[in-house]
């Protein structure tokens, strides 16, 4: 059925079932049958196109271990290769080479032309100048998914193909397609369970069996998840008639949505996202249906939103996208920055969009069979929405690319046959912002004495001149905050001591699910509504909800011989807890109205920091987090506060409590300085006896969305967030705490005043307006 599905049969190919496309490219380079440097005969070459998936380009380490040159090819080298066609008296050496290419590209949707299979193989196009013969390698996972692939016709030698892209199941199933003209020069060293004809314990014999498949099908395959292929398949054809279908459905989406996203514009004119394509997406049989794009500011910059996409209920894929090549292609990204962004702290995967105001990577959509003209609608409308101003929206809907959907499938098209028009952009309805807090706290006005401080300030940075704000009224601390549990209510403090892991006590239990994930706001925003007290005087944390009786666990560290030690993880770290027993499991169960338990982390192994180079900071290695996901503290400045509480007010028409604003941010320690953002100027700072190291911007989430006092959601003040900060969501600054050598005790007051160390060659602008 799998032949069938590529229109050709087992005279021709043979299958072999794999874990995935990767481990169907493994194969390849371990079984081809390379000539290595050193001997009498001409080596092999692997040659790979610089647009590839990293697990072709991985083939290399594999060729290196066996003493074969590998050698990356940029796609326009390839149409200029015939010049590196041989004379006739060398086309006869028989040394094979392989060559890889991608019928698809999976960055940007690119096909390269399948004729290149027969031009390679026949000599007509030479991927280097090198005696010998070439085999092809056609990368065909992404092609296949939405495009039909005949082998009858384009005759590559080996296809590693992935199903799931095709049928969204099963995830752990791929093939090796292997032409059976070169499947018997293949090697093979490792048998594994089924691939022996015969085989002796006690002596070097071993013989294969003679079908290529059995004899590279190590152990057992996945046999359940191969009988679902046949429904698969079946399913696929019945749904949507067919491959040229699936291709010609999902083109005219991506055309669609290439078309009216290429034409929106700001009001002065510059555009609103930067497409990275080799195209016009006017041809199915040169384009396949992936946009990859970023998002621009009015000035041309480009701006990390993909926290933005999860409001909508979007999920959109970011960074290179496992090709390195084709990013550094399309983004003009050069080795150096490559090498650069890396010790920037920036990995592959990782949430990093920009290194010194440039893009790592880019977004992606891409659709498939099920994609439907609603979802391209429901795309559209997230980027105006968040974008555009309602004046501007109705601009990209009188697009010539609404025709084109319409003449492009027959009338009877049960999905498309009134889809000649977008409808208007729903309004975003603003949920009702909760009553203010009314919190009852003591200040503490207390200051340092004059020497205290001028110790304070020697000792803030040894290594250099500290450059000090200058002028301006004094900053000091309003609010103090902690979170015991993680992504619970806050507790608002005056003053409060400092442990080697922040604020004490400060997020040392979460609550997870059954599972043992940890559950956030993101996914259960009533936990905002739990509230936690510590009473240091009687060593018991007290929780309480509306509706249930308060319930305290007990500070002591002393889990007991009862307790369950697990390990979790906080944003991918690990960290040790213990349970903290079937009382409190129940009680947060009955109120979040699903199984779940209270963790706290274990003393005996805190979390390390993140490996980042924190300048200046001395012993950074050995500093421990409690179970936040950056840094020991957060801080937000109230003056901050002031000047985004402007912005949103202004576009929810309706008036909003400063108070209500600092909750949602979440912040630990919050000040008030004279100007808006120049705390993110700041190198250092000292607050009392504490000394703290800024470690970087908080780039914010959902979270801020939720308010902090009703649990409902609203997705404006993200929005607002991002159009008043321009290009990214930062809201205030993370900071790692170095104690200081001082007779005073650690603790942090209400009232004390902070004293900042700007960053090097740092100027604090003064305001551009009086309102400012």
């Amino acid at each position: 059925r799998i032949l069938q599905h590529f229109h050709t049969t087992a005279e021709d190919y043979t299958i072999i079932f794999t874990s995935g496309c990767t481990a169907a490219l493994k194969l390849v380079a371990e079984a081809f049958p390379w000539i290595p440097e050193g001997t009498k005969q001409p080596s092999s070459r692997f040659c790979y196109l610089t647009d590839s998936h990293t697990s072709v380009v991985g083939m290399r380490g594999i060729t290196a271990s066996m003493n074969v040159l590998s050698v990356p090819i940029k796609p326009k080298e390839i149409l200029l290769s015939e010049k590196n066609r041989l004379p006739a008296e060398e086309q006869n050496c028989t040394t094979p080479h392989l060559f890889s290419y991608p019928a698809q590209s999976n960055f940007s949707g690119t096909k390269y032309p399948l004729s290149w299979i027969q031009d390679i193989k026949s000599g007509k196009l030479c991927p280097i100048k090198i005696p010998g013969k070439w085999f092809v390698l056609l990368d065909a996972a992404s092609y296949v998914s939405s495009s039909p692939l005949d082998l009858g016709v384009h005759q590559a030698d080996f296809i590693p193909i992935s199903f799931y892209k095709i049928f969204g199941f099963p995830t752990g199933l791929g093939a090796l397609l292997v032409n059976n003209r070169i499947a018997p020069l293949l090697r093979k060293t490792y048998f594994g369970g089924g691939t022996a004809a015969a085989y002796l314990a006690g002596e070097d014999f071993y013989f294969p069996r003679k079908s290529i498949a059995e004899r590279f099908e190590d152990g057992t395959v996945s046999f359940l998840d191969i009988i679902a292929l046949k429904h698969g398949f079946e399913v696929l054809e019945k749904l949507t008639g067919g491959m040229e279908k699936i291709k010609q459905h999902t083109f005219t989406l991506a055309h669609y949505t290439y078309t009216v996203l290429s034409t929106l514009k700001y009001a002065n004119g510059a555009s609103v996202v930067r497409i990275y394509s080799d195209t016009d997406f006017s041809n199915p049989d040169v384009q396949g249906p992936i946009i990859n794009f970023n998002v621009l500011d009015e000035n041309g910059e480009v701006i990390g939103f993909s926290q933005m996409a999860s409001l909508y209920n979007i999920h959109v894929r970011t960074g290179c996208f496992c090709n390195t090549g084709a990013c550094q292609m399309h983004l003009g990204i050069s080795n150096e920055d490559i090498q650069r962004n890396l010790q920037a702290g920036h990995v592959c995967g990782d949430d990093i969009d920009l290194v010194d105001g440039r893009p790592t990577g880019s977004v992606r959509i891409s659709f498939g069979y099920m994609s439907s003209f609603e979802d391209a609608q429901s795309f559209l409308k997230f980027i105006i929405a968040t974008r555009l101003s309602k004046s501007d929206t109705e601009i990209p809907f009188q697009s010539s690319s609404t025709k084109l959907m319409t003449e492009s499938f027959p009338d009877d098209h049960p999905s498309f046959n009134s889809a000649d028009k977008l409808s208007p952009i729903p309004h975003i309805s603003d949920t009702e912002l909760g009553n203010n807090l009314s919190a009852t706290k003591t200040t503490v006005n207390w200051q340092p004495p004059e020497a205290e401080v001028e110790s304070i300030r020697s000792a803030v940075s040894e290594t250099a001149v500290p450059t000090y704000r200058r002028g301006g009224k004094p900053i000091t601390v309003t609010n103090i905050y902690l979170y015991p549990i993680k992504s619970c209510s806050a507790f608002e403090v005056t003053e409060w001591p400092v442990g080697n892991q922040g604020l004490l006590y400060d997020r040392n239990w979460m609550v997870v699910n059954q599972n043992g994930v940890c559950m956030t706001q993101k996914q259960e925003p009533r936990l905002c509504l739990v509230n936690p007290s510590i009473d240091l005087k009687q060593k018991i944390m007290v929780i309480q909800a509306e509706g249930m009786e308060p319930i305290s666990v007990s500070l002591e560290e002393n889990p007991g011989k009862e307790a369950v030690i697990c390990e979790s993880k906080v944003c991918s770290h690990r960290v040790k807890t213990y349970d903290c027993g079937e009382r409190i499991a129940g009680w947060f169960s009955m109120f979040l109205g699903r199984p779940c338990r209270l963790i706290r982390q274990s003393s005996d192994m805190k979390k390390k920091s993140h490996q980042k180079n924190i300048k200046g900071l001395a012993s950074a290695a050995n500093i421990s987090l409690s179970l936040v996901n950056e840094a020991q503290y957060l801080l937000i400045n109230v003056a901050s506060i002031l000047q985004l509480k402007e912005h949103i007010s202004a576009r929810l028409e309706k008036p909003l409590e400063i108070e209500e604003l600092i909750r949602r941010f979440r912040a630990n320690i919050v000040i008030s300085a004279p100007e808006s953002f120049e705390e993110e100027e700041w190198a250092e700072i000292s607050i009392g006896a504490l000394r703290f190291q800024v470690v970087g911007p908080c780039s914010r989430c959902q979270i801020i969305c939720i308010d902090q006092q009703s649990g409902e959601r609203n997705k404006e003040f993200l929005q607002s967030l991002s159009a008043a900060r321009g290009r990214k969501t930062n809201f205030g600054i993370y900071l790692m705490n170095q104690p200081l050598r001082s007779s005073l005790p650690d603790i942090l007051s209400v009232g004390s005043q902070v004293l900042p160390v700007l960053k090097e060659n740092t100027e604090i602008q003064p305001p551009t307006s009086s309102e400012e």
